[in-house]
């Protein structure tokens, strides 16, 4: 069970997971070697999953973002189709979903042209028997450990 100290050093972590064991005991008033151990009880316990940095596609002339819904064919896997998703240049993270459609893309594309050569490489093949197509116009993340 996740008691407040736990929130209050996940929240922390969500919103600057660089900080040192010491910046975060200061934050929630603990030693530092006390914070070390339940950051590696966390991560023991898989509350906290990974550190990641996180890249700004335009870096890489990336501006386009949006995600493609995709009904598979019926003959079709999730998996099947994950593979060539993973293959896919521009596709950064593939959900199933319940629903009319099967799956979820997210891609990042450097603009219209590049989006539709990803599309068009995802319908290829025969795997897919429709797609629906947003772009993206803002992206707004909230924490998970916001309070209520």
């Amino acid at each position: 069970m996740i008691d407040p100290i736990d929130r209050d050093i996940l929240r922390a972590l969500e919103q600057d997971a660089r900080l040192s064991f010491k910046a975060l005991a200061e934050r929630v008033g603990l030693s530092a070697n006390a914070v070390a151990e339940r950051v590696r009880k966390l991560q023991d316990q898989g509350v906290i999953a990974s550190f990641k940095a996180e890249v700004d596609p335009s870096a890489f002339g990336l501006g386009l973002r949006a995600l493609i819904e995709v009904k598979l064919e019926g003959s079709t896997t999730a998996a099947r189709f994950e593979a060539l998703a993973a293959r896919t240049p521009g596709v950064v993270r593939a959900l199933t979903t319940t629903g009319k459609y099967d799956l979820l893309l997210e891609v990042i594309a450097r603009d219209q042209a590049d989006l539709q050569r990803i599309i068009e490489e995802l319908r290829a093949g025969g795997l897919t028997r429709d797609t629906y197509s947003r772009v993206i116009a803002s992206d707004r993340r909230f924490p998970l450990t916001r309070s209520p």
